[in-house]
């Protein structure tokens, strides 16, 4: 325990001045806010001390003048206070909603950059969590804090400056609850803090839920997991509300003894104070302010423990937040740069496993010529689509090299490498935007011919022109208003468009029905001619016509050939081609 006090301390303040370096890049609107708050705060410290003159001067002596001024000084004063009040506030929500924005763009610039080992392990749902959940914690934690902290901490200095120009031996005894205060807020503080990160990890797991289960409707409705899915979900919330009601219970308590302690030191200073005032050392107007700053004090002391509750609360959202923003980006420490390659494709001895112990590809070595189409088959699980994942460098730690034009991909700049290949693969990822856009996805500078002529080329075009807006049509979340075929057109027409030298495709045809495969062969047997094409197929009846047919079993290249070859070698290629052979002549039996 004494060593992890200090240093969750010391990582409240590392998290603390972090959030600082965003914070004073507007070090003017906060100057604006403290010198409001100080106003406000000094005229509601004024108006306890008022209350001096207005018994001793007004209800006492009766001065009349006095009397007939103060509704005047009373209400000039409390306009002032209404100005300060607004430029208070104003300035610091506007610091922190700047500071979460900044905040928010941050860490969306981040996730670009993250590589794909991070996506692999991180759910979707938990990262949503944190730029939408854990950045708003910290949202509302700074506004709260900043605004109790200089309003409360301004009118505790007042009070205490009034009730020392009153009686400073009388104001000595309220020091004295200074050190239990400081105990109380500081153990309370550490315990919301831990608290707080259980509740981030907690609304992270609730968001993974929602989003998994809307994704997967038709699954759950298909299979009749409804009831599972609510008890799943309702028992996360359950966790949720528990550890919500740990950190209110928390804060109560806090809240609560810091009252009572000090509702005990104003009971024996209004005891002693009473003594005062029989041996005529207090005036009855000194008496009543002095009472009344002690009151007074009750309220800013709770607002500044209730602070220190959100302050940890928002500071455990930041930890999760900067957590996430020093996750270890791509490296891209290559220095070449070309706008086209030729398209030669060179895989020496590679090797790659996503988890240490256990290897998916093993000593991988073919070359592919520019123009050159290469089938990648086997089974599935025997490390076709982990291999292209490799040569735009989606994982760079991988062993032996991948060449392109006899250049290694680790040389290459990743922007021009990955503006080299088009990629095609079985799961479509559509934008909820229109066709036009997503067809157009990362080229901003395509006409309207150029989107019309790959529409066509992917045999699309009929069936946009058959929708009430065309290109302009929105497809809905990951295209869901669109047919499998439509959606898997729609990515061919993508890949036309960009007209990179290197296509990959990964089961790009696996959507589409006889018809539709038929034509979107054609299209793709064009397109392929001019360019090196990587092809990944289940149906071996696409891959006939490669110029190299290379077979995978468990990460290792087993065969690789011409189609008539490798029949003729009546191997493990042969065995599948014969299994789907007589799987089709089942189906049209």
């Amino acid at each position: 325990m004494s060593t992890s006090k200090p240093k969750q301390i010391t990582n409240a303040y590392i998290i603390y001045k972090r959030l600082l370096t965003y914070v004073r890049r507007y070090w003017f609107s906060l100057v604006i806010a403290l010198t409001a708050s100080m106003v406000y705060s000094g005229i509601d410290a004024w108006f306890v001390y008022f209350l001096k003159p207005l018994i001793n001067k007004g209800l006492v002596a009766r001065d009349q003048h006095f009397l007939r001024m103060a509704p005047l000084l009373v209400l000039s004063i409390f306009m002032l206070r209404g100005i300060a009040s607004f430029f208070s506030n104003y300035n610091i929500a506007s610091v922190s909603r700047r500071v979460i924005m900044e905040l928010r763009q941050d860490l969306f610039k981040h996730l670009q950059r993250l590589p794909a080992r991070f996506y692999d392990h991180a759910t979707s749902g938990h990262v949503l969590s944190v730029i939408l959940y854990s950045i708003e914690q910290v949202a509302n934690a700074g506004a709260d804090v900043l605004t109790t902290a200089i309003q409360s901490g301004f009118l505790i200095i007042g009070l205490l400056i009034v009730m020392f120009k009153i009686s400073w031996k009388l104001s000595l005894l309220y020091f004295l609850i200074i050190p239990l205060i400081t105990f109380i807020m500081r153990y309370t503080s550490q315990r919301v803090r831990r608290l707080s990160l259980s509740i981030q990890e907690s609304m992270g797991n609730l968001s993974h839920l929602a989003e998994e289960n809307i994704e997967g409707y038709k699954v759950v409705r298909g299979f009749g997991g409804e009831e599972a899915e609510i008890e799943k979900f309702n028992k996360a919330s359950r966790i949720n509300r528990q550890r919500e009601m740990k950190v209110v219970a928390a804060r109560s308590v806090s809240v609560s003894s810091v009252q009572l302690v000090a509702a005990i030191a104003l009971s024996v200073t209004l005891y002693v104070a009473t003594l005062d005032i029989a041996n005529t050392i207090l005036s009855p107007g000194g008496f009543v302010t002095l009472i009344a700053a002690m009151l007074a004090l009750l309220k800013p002391m709770k607002d500044l423990t209730t602070m220190q509750n959100k302050l940890y609360r928002g500071l455990a959202g930041a930890e999760t937040v900067f957590a996430l923003l020093d996750e270890e980006t791509e490296k891209d420490l290559g220095t070449h740069t070309i706008k086209r390659v030729k398209g030669k494709l060179s895989m020496q001895h590679v090797g790659f496993s996503y988890q240490a112990e256990k290897n998916v590809l093993h000593d991988i070595s073919f070359d592919v010529m520019p123009g050159e189409v290469v089938a990648l088959v086997g089974r599935s699980g025997s490390g076709k689509s982990t291999l292209v994942n490799l040569l735009p460098r989606f994982y760079a730690d991988f062993t032996g090299d991948i060449l392109i034009d006899d250049v290694s991909v680790h040389q290459y700049r990743l922007t021009d490498l990955r503006q080299q290949f088009a990629i095609v693969s079985q799961n479509i990822i559509l934008f909820n935007d229109t066709i036009r856009n997503n067809i157009a996805y990362g080229s901003i500078h395509h006409s309207e011919k150029e989107i019309m002529s790959a529409t066509k080329a992917a045999y699309a075009f009929d069936f946009i022109q058959e929708l009430p807006k065309g290109l302009d049509t929105l497809v809905g979340e990951n295209g869901v208003l669109l047919s499998g075929g439509q959606r898997q057109r729609l990515a061919i027409a993508r890949a036309i468009l960009k007209d990179a030298p290197i296509l990959i495709l990964d089961e790009a045809t696996s959507a589409l029905d006889t018809e539709s495969e038929r034509y979107i062969q054609s299209a793709l047997d064009a397109l392929m001619r001019k360019r090196t094409t990587l092809v990944i197929a289940h149906r071996l009846s696409t891959v006939e016509h490669a110029d190299k047919i290379i077979v995978f079993e468990n990460g290792r290249i087993i065969e690789s050939g011409k189609h008539e070859d490798l029949l003729a070698h009546d191997g493990c290629y042969a065995k599948l081609y014969k299994m789907q052979f007589k799987e089709a002549e089942v189906i049209a039996s």
